[in-house]
């Protein structure tokens, strides 16, 4: 691998890597929003995958950190998608912020190196797994707009 490529490489793990500990930070601070109106069970659900989001945070945070690069900051609040005043509406928020997770892992999917892909690919399960958990089905293809993959017209 030459000089460039290394580097183009490298940069492009390091903007992956951004992206996703962006769309992590974003899951954090709206799982707190998700379980402030949620009780039981689904409460249970939702602390346990903002956890999950905290861990994958921090990992995220400490893998650019040993590349020498700096972590993007979390913003201290984030716009939601639609007002959250319901249990179902809090629900939906939680799938969205999986579809987006799960969308920002895909970044690392395309990268060179197997072990960069694994952790994508692995980040995108999970995502996937917990978007289904509150949508009650799966979808085809996580991370991707339902629009995506249609034939270009000719």
């Amino acid at each position: 691998m030459t000089g460039t490529t290394a580097q183009a490489t490298a940069a492009a793990k390091v903007s992956a890597l951004q992206a996703a500990l962006r769309a992590e930070n974003a899951a954090v601070y709206g799982y707190g929003v998700v379980g402030a109106h949620l009780t039981g069970t689904a409460l249970a659900a939702a602390t346990s995958d903002w956890i999950a989001h905290q861990v994958a945070r921090d990992s995220l945070e400490a893998m650019l950190r040993s590349s020498g690069s700096r972590p993007v900051a979390a913003a201290v609040a984030y716009r939601l998608p639609h007002p959250v005043h319901t249990p179902a509406a809090a629900m939906l928020l939680a799938v969205t912020l999986e579809d987006k997770v799960a969308a920002a892992y895909l970044g690392l999917v395309a990268l060179p190196g197997a072990a960069i892909r694994e952790l994508g690919a692995r980040a995108v399960i999970a995502a996937a797994i917990r978007a289904a958990s509150w949508r009650g089905k799966t979808v085809a293809f996580p991370g991707f707009a339902a629009g995506a993959l249609s034939p270009a017209s000719r």
